[in-house]
This record gives structure tokens, C-alpha cells and sequence, in this order.
């Protein structure tokens, strides 16, 4: 999310390529605490009722203001490419139907990563919406409990078995839907 970051990329797109065919927001955190922090202390301190505000503005620092900051600067180059296409890597906590339904077994009460996937959700619609009448896709992509760093590897999915939707959404043809959430068992509800 450092803006110079964000610069530095768009500038070394700009002069090596011209152009960007796919954009796949995947950076995400899920709380700021210690990496070996086990996934019960991450829920306890992610309640609403007790969770940091700092913490919280952390999460949703990176989980959204990030993906705004990096969409707009790759814009741009996306508009140059013959499909440009944006992927979000969200999360099915983010999906207030499934958070709201008793029969959901992973429902999680949490102030800030649920809530911030909620609200990448909302901007990849918002996204989709104002570039309808242009070539560039935009959708977000489940990748499902992955084994990553992100819960210390204790997903029951492989990477690639998570990135597979986010590919396919990334190689959309011309006719392929925008402003979508899917995993790869189909759409997710909002």
C-alpha cells in the first residue's frame, strides 16, 4: 500500500511493457499480531467487541485501500490491453448471505478481515460498473481455505487448487460475465 511502491511498479510497467493484460489483487492480511499467533487468538482479538481500531484500519489498509490504490495506478494500462481484465482475491466471509446464515459453519464474528472482504466485494461491483463499456473485466475470485501464510498453512486447499478460479477469471474471453464472485463450484452470493 506504500505509495511509491505502487509508483515504482507502475513506472517499470510503463516502460517495459506499455501495457497490462491482468491485474490480480491478492495481497491480503488477516490481523497485525505475531505470524505464529494461533487461529483461535486471531478470532478472539478480531471480535468487534474488542478488537484495536488501529488494527482494524491496518486490515483494511491493505484489503481495500491497497486494491483502490493499485487499480487506479494500473489503469492506465489495463485500458492499453485488448482485454484487461482485474481480479480480487476475496474470501466467502466476505459474502454477507453466507455470514448471516445459521447453517454456515464458517461464520466469524471479526471487525476487520470478514468486514474488509465484504467491502472488496462492493468495490469490485463498484469497479465493474464504471468500466462496463470498456474491454476491462473486473471480478472477484474465492480461492477457498488455502494453505498459505496467512493461517500458518493449515488450509486443506493447495495453492494452485486457490488460484484456479482467479485464473480463469484472469483468461475470461470477450463474452465472460464482470462483476462477479465466484469460487470454483460457481457464484457466491454477495
Amino acid at each position: 500500500t506504500r505509495h511509491a511502491s505502487i509508483s515504482a511498479a507502475a513506472e517499470r510497467i510503463r516502460k517495459e511493457l506499455g501495457r497490462l493484460d491482468v491485474l490480480i489483487n491478492n495481497a491480503g492480511i488477516s490481523h497485525t499480531g505475531s505470524p505464529t499467533m494461533k487461529f483461535e487468538e486471531v478470532l478472539a482479538a478480531g471480535r468487534p467487541s474488542v478488537a484495536s481500531l488501529a488494527e482494524v484500519r491496518t486490515v483494511f489498509e491493505t484489503n481495500v485501500f491497497g486494491v483502490i490504490a493499485v487499480t487506479q495506478a494500473m489503469l492506465p494500462f489495463l485500458r492499453e490491453a485488448p482485454a484487461g481484465r482485474v481480479v480480487n482475491v476475496s474470501s466467502s466471509v466476505g459474502s454477507l448471505t453466507r455470514q448471516t446464515d445459521p447453517a454456515n459453519a464458517f461464520r466469524i464474528a471479526s471487525a476487520g478481515y470478514c468486514p474488509s472482504k465484504t467491502a472488496l466485494n462492493a468495490l469490485t461491483v463498484a469497479f465493474a460498473l464504471e468500466l462496463e463499456k470498456t474491454r476491462i473485466k473486473v471480478n472477484a475470485a474465492c480461492p477457498g481455505y488455502t494453505a498459505t501464510d496467512l493461517n500458518q498453512f493449515t488450509g486443506f486447499r493447495t495453492v494452485e487448487q486457490g488460484a484456479r478460479e482467479a485464473v480463469r477469471l484472469a483468461l475470461l474471453d470477450e463474452s465472460g460475465p464482470t462483476g462477479t464472485f465466484s469460487d470454483e463450484d460457481g457464484r457466491l452470493p454477495w
